[in-house]
């Protein structure tokens, strides 16, 4: 059952039936189309309508119901989510990795401190394990097996790859589509011991994309979990916020104030793949990232958000000129055409059309003369 738009609503009230108490205003709207529109987006009461057919109130409330119910364990929230396809509006509650702590296992402090000491950045996330979960004992910041068991989850305990997924999709489909509240409560796949690491990196990644809310390992693997949560920032990332760097001067391998001087907007794939490419040289740099609202390159430059105004503005709000000798800025090949622009308007400094793709930057640099 998708949700309900101001048309659909429309259609049982007053002004579309032409009946008795046309845009009345009784409900504090100035029509009965303003009352479904606001009605749609739940910015008003249903009640506010003395007229509303029964009919529309149970279709109305029905859809109005939360399809998936939101757990809260020792701080990490799962479910909550209202939609099949994350284009349709943004999933909401990422899925969450849990690991099995056996304190029965002599080695079960060591491989504890395995998973606390996990931990990695991409793209400005810090990403670890969400919730360790220990059997046979309790700890402190954990969540005993037996408590675990006792919340309102769905347990599927991986056996056959067929039956889980279609499982999975039964469930979330039941949610959303029906309302269907013996399925509102959110899902976790419990992956028993295995020596197959590829195989159960194959179905782990399956069932975080359709559609578990946790996945809790007894195995711990720091390449396992490495995928699945790169995989895992990719899928529950909002596709309407674009993924953005703080716009600063950023510094590799020790820059002095004769170090190459690099450009780029504040995209955070491009900054990035630049990165990675700086950190690789053997000499040092600066990369100066402009603000540009998360935007690829010539996606800013096309949206008037990387003007060549608004470099000299960042490079003014750093004071760079006065932090370097070197008087060479290379920008992004792909801005070849703003040369003249960018070198009217920055009067301190050469501009360098540097290269189109990043990984090119390390043959571009040992062929420049600085």
């Amino acid at each position: 059952m998708t949700e309900l738009s101001g048309l659909q609503i429309f259609k049982y009230l007053p002004a579309a039936t032409k009946t008795e108490h046309t845009n009345c205003k009784e409900c504090g709207c100035p029509t009965c189309m303003a009352f479904a529109l606001k009605l749609a987006k739940h910015n008003i009461d249903i009640e506010k309508c003395k007229y509303a057919p029964k009919n529309l109130k149970e279709i109305y409330e029905k859809n109005a119901k939360q399809p998936q119910k939101t757990i809260d364990i020792k701080g990490v929230k799962i479910g909550g989510e209202n939609v099949l396809y994350r284009h349709e509006k943004t999933f909401i509650n990422k899925t969450a990795i849990a690991v099995i702590v056996d304190m029965a296992n002599p080695d079960w402090e060591n491989k504890l401190k395995k998973i606390k000491d996990f931990e990695f950045v991409r793209i400005n996330e810090h990403l670890k394990i969400d919730l360790i979960i220990t059997k046979n004992g309790t700890l402190p910041e954990t969540v005993s097996y037996d408590e675990f068991k006792k919340l309102p989850l769905i347990e599927i305990v991986d056996e056959d790859f067929s039956k889980t997924s279609e499982e999975l999709i039964k469930i979330r489909e039941k949610a959303i589509l029906e309302k269907d509240e013996n399925f509102s409560n959110p899902t976790f796949v419990y992956f028993n011991h295995s020596n197959n690491l590829d195989l159960l990196c194959a179905k782990a990644s399956y069932y975080l994309c359709k559609y578990a809310n946790m996945l809790v390992f007894e195995d711990f693997n720091e390449g396992l979990i490495t995928t699945l949560m790169t995989l895992r920032q990719n899928i529950f990332t909002d596709p309407q916020q674009p993924l953005q760097v703080e716009s600063k001067i950023y510094e590799f391998n020790n820059p002095d104030e004769n170090s190459l001087i690099f450009m780029t907007t504040n995209f955070a794939l491009t900054f990035f793949a630049v990165a990675n490419e700086l950190e690789s040289l053997p000499v040092p740099s600066y990369l100066i990232v402009t603000p540009a609202e998360g935007m690829s390159v010539l996606t800013a430059w096309s949206a008037e958000k990387f003007t060549a105004k608004m470099v000299a503005q960042t490079l003014k709000n750093f004071d760079f000129a006065n932090k370097v000798k070197n008087r060479k800025i290379i920008i992004p090949g792909l801005l070849a055409h703003m040369k003249d622009e960018l070198q009217e308007e920055i009067k301190d400094f050469e501009i360098i059309v540097g290269t189109i793709d990043a990984f090119a930057i390390g043959d571009f640099v040992k062929n420049m003369s600085y």
